[in-house]
């Protein structure tokens, strides 16, 4: 990609180190993000490269869209240089990278640059650019990962102490009132005008249900990562994450989750994709 163009600085490090090609064409540099995200050896980083384009494939995403292989030259002194592997990204390409990176690392917890995306995904749904394939596959996609992640979390929950279904709602609720300024599953209910036998999860859209996962990968890193044990430490840390994630939210000008909009049940979508299967 020639005629590199280094945006201006930004407060956010993932956008100060956007560059734009010549064309307009917005990418990172994996080095870049590497460094951005406290890699320190850019060979463990080069997994979460690797993991990133399978999920690209998996996604029904051409990886030469999104993922540009190239070389830079370092200097090295006294005149000599070596050429190094790096790798041109997409933001989406960003997104997957963030997503497969080392959760334990504080910028990767904060979840800045996974919301970037959803937040220049909104931006292009806005613009009208967003076609509903698209959005569909990701809601798809985004749900699944979400039906895992949940059990994940109850795992670790349960772990922790929480153990009663009753004690796992309370739970859920404090995640939920961190990232929905305070509203609990009920709350949600009642503001989507839902009805009581409809599932949040089933009618959020890419964006929230992006929310809402990172919600719950980070809150079982933090109980598992932190050894949390009692009903009362895993719900704070459960209200801690859930809060965390609303504010990066805020800080990069997104629309925050109660404020999105209720969607088609995603029962719906699935329907549709086996009857494809089928035929």
């Amino acid at each position: 990609m020639s005629g590199i163009i280094l945006v201006p600085k930004h407060a956010n490090p993932f956008e100060s180190s956007r560059r734009l090609a010549e064309d307009g064409t917005e990418y990172w540099s994996s080095r870049d993000l590497s460094a951005i995200l406290g890699y320190a050896d850019y060979r463990n980083f080069e997994q979460a490269i690797v993991r990133a384009k399978e999920a690209c494939t998996k996604s029904g995403h051409r990886i030469q869209d999104h993922f540009g292989d190239s070389t830079d030259m370092i200097d090295l002194g006294k005149g000599a240089q070596r050429q190094i592997p790096l790798v041109f990204l997409s933001r989406y390409a960003c997104y997957l990278v963030v997503q497969n990176a080392d959760p334990s690392k504080p910028i990767v917890a904060a979840g800045q640059t996974y919301f970037a995306v959803q937040t220049r995904r909104q931006e292009l749904a806005d613009e009208g650019r967003l076609d509903e394939d698209h959005e569909s596959r990701m809601r798809l996609q985004l749900r699944e990962e979400m039906r895992r992640h949940n059990t994940a979390l109850a795992s670790a929950a349960k772990d922790a102490g929480v153990i009663d279904p009753l004690d796992y709602a309370i739970f859920q609720n404090h995640g939920y009132q961190g990232l929905y300024g305070g509203l609990t599953m009920r709350d949600i209910h009642t503001r989507k005008k839902l009805k009581k036998s409809q599932q949040i999860l089933d009618r959020m859209g890419s964006t929230e249900l992006a929310a809402n996962l990172f919600r719950a990968t980070q809150a079982e890193d933090k109980i598992r990562r932190e050894k949390i044990t009692g009903k009362d430490r895993a719900n704070r840390a459960h209200h801690e994450v859930g809060k965390k994630v609303r504010q990066t939210i805020a800080e990069l000008g997104g629309t925050m989750p109660e404020n999105l909009p209720t969607v088609d049940s995603i029962k719906k979508l699935e329907s549709t994709g086996r009857k494809k299967e089928l035929s």
